[in-house]
């Protein structure tokens, strides 16, 4: 329960007399009635305000929920010398003058004047001939932003925009707790279920139908302390609310987080034991170093420039005694896709791109497509095939993505790692590494407009080595606990 929802239930149960006890001595709600009526019909016989039409006696069916037998039913207007709402033309605006206020300087729960318009003091007299809003009177949202009231608490001068209604109570020491009634999930519903308009119009609600909507009223007193009890616990609730989103922020972070601890451990040793009878990484090395020297001599990959020794300041975290630190070159093919924007053409060949790899996949559904000759050349450096990994390497770094090929394509600005021997390297380490890693890459990247990491910086980059079969139980240890995270995002 989020704090809105918990100010909503304490609300609720204020208006349905469950917040605080029944006093006998505190007479009944009729009784006020009683006292409102006839102060109402002294107004009327005073001419100080007019007589409002009658409106038919509240229903069974229009009460939602039981009150204490000391409180009443009663229609709003019942409450109200008048229910009004500011003027229906929009004045011309001033830089100074009395401020002039609608439902965006109300909507917060308090009346702000710090973003308010300006009308002429002579524009100001007309509109307050209407409807003058003044202390103690309450003011409630009644187009757009339905239904949020709030009691006016200051004799500052202003006027009102049709988008807000004033409640003027015939006994102001009512007002704060029509607020709260108004405020409350009842309030709100109400409103809701009694408004017009929806789809292309503006919600509203009709001052007619807000004139008759049916109020739950306690004993003068028992209001009173209704709402020291509401003001008492509203910093508890304020409290719990920042509580409350550290937790959701922590929620949704924690699962992520969790994740990266623990592609962290394993990426350290920490996650499965080592075996002496699986070997050590500088075994594996050398076997691998063997096969890509092979390669070279086949003329199947060409020769790179030697790579520089890795330096003890560069190794970010102790490994393994039997793991080795390399670098990515030494024990991967590491490709790029091609620089160049060749022509594109309605059909052909599809172009992956960044833009086209997310969440572990690939998308084709806004590929671009090039010729097939243009297609023959950029493979001729940067085939791509079932196993390989790719890493987008410019704009959006890093979504590794294990390509499981089932149509031809050609990749651009995108990173390619092929195994030299897939019985010395298992791709789905390399794949949870790349997947750590893009954290870190994505903070490092370079670039002005559009940050990248270079071909340049995948070959060097240092990689921590572990036997092959200890790679192998690394992964299924891996894709054993992750799920658990996914279902702690549920």
């Amino acid at each position: 329960m989020n704090a809105q929802d918990l100010k909503n239930s304490i609300l609720q149960l204020a208006v349905q007399g469950k917040l605080v006890e029944q006093r006998a001595e505190e007479g009944t709600a009729r009784e006020l009635l009683e006292q409102i009526k006839l102060e109402k019909e002294q107004l009327i016989k005073d001419k100080k305000i007019k007589k409002s039409k009658p409106l038919p006696e509240i229903t069974e069916d229009e009460i939602p929920f039981e009150i204490p037998e000391s409180w009443e039913w009663v229609r709003l207007i019942d409450l109200c010398s008048l229910i009004s709402d500011g003027t229906h033309k929009t004045p011309a605006y001033v830089e100074y003058g009395v401020p002039f206020i609608s439902v965006k300087d109300i909507s917060s729960g308090v009346m702000d004047f710090s973003n308010v318009k300006y009308i002429t003091r002579e524009e100001h007299e007309k509109l307050i001939s209407r409807c003058k809003p003044e202390m103690n009177d309450v003011l409630l949202c009644r187009i757009g932003t339905l239904g949020k009231a709030i009691k006016i608490c200051t004799d500052k001068e202003f006027s009102i925009f049709v988008s807000l209604g004033l409640l003027k109570l015939i006994e102001a020491d009512v007002a704060d707790y029509i607020v709260q009634v108004i405020n409350s999930g009842y309030g709100y519903r109400w409103i809701d279920d009694n408004k017009v308009g929806g789809g292309t119009h503006t919600n509203k609600i009709n001052l007619d139908t807000l004139r008759g909507m049916p109020i739950p009223i306690p004993p003068l007193e028992e209001q009173h302390r209704i709402v020291a009890k509401i003001e008492e616990i509203l910093p508890y609730i304020d409290q719990y609310d920042k509580a409350y989103t550290k937790l959701e922020i922590f929620n949704k972070k924690f699962p992520e987080d969790m994740k990266k601890s623990i592609l962290q451990m394993a990426m350290q040793g920490k996650l499965v034991e080592q075996r002496p009878e699986e070997g050590t990484a500088d075994g594996l090395y050398e076997q691998i170093v063997a096969e890509k020297a092979q390669l070279i001599k086949d003329g199947k990959i060409k020769k790179e420039k030697p790579l520089p020794e890795i330096a003890e300041d560069e190794i970010p975290y102790e490994i393994p005694s039997s793991w080795r630190w390399v670098r990515f070159s030494e024990v991967m093919d590491v490709r790029d896709g091609t620089h160049d924007s060749p022509k594109y053409i309605e059909t052909g060949i599809p172009l992956v791109t960044s833009k086209n790899i997310s969440g572990g996949g690939l998308y084709f559904s806004n590929v671009k497509y090039i010729s097939r000759e243009d297609a023959d050349k950029i493979n001729e450096r940067s085939n791509v095939d079932t196993g390989d990994i790719l890493f987008a390497m410019i704009g959006s770094i890093g979504n590794p993505v294990i390509v499981n090929k089932d149509r031809e394509f050609c990749v651009k600005n995108v990173a390619l790692f092929k195994n030299y021997d897939k019985s010395k390297m298992c791709i789905e380490y390399v794949y949870w590494f790349l997947y750590r890693e893009q954290y870190i890459m994505k903070k490092v990247a370079s670039g002005g407009v559009q940050s990248f990491i270079s071909l340049k910086v995948f070959r060097n980059y240092l990689f921590p080595l572990p036997p092959f079969e200890e790679q192998k139980r690394i992964v299924a240890k891996i894709e054993e606990l992750l799920p658990y995270c996914d279902q702690l995002i549920k």
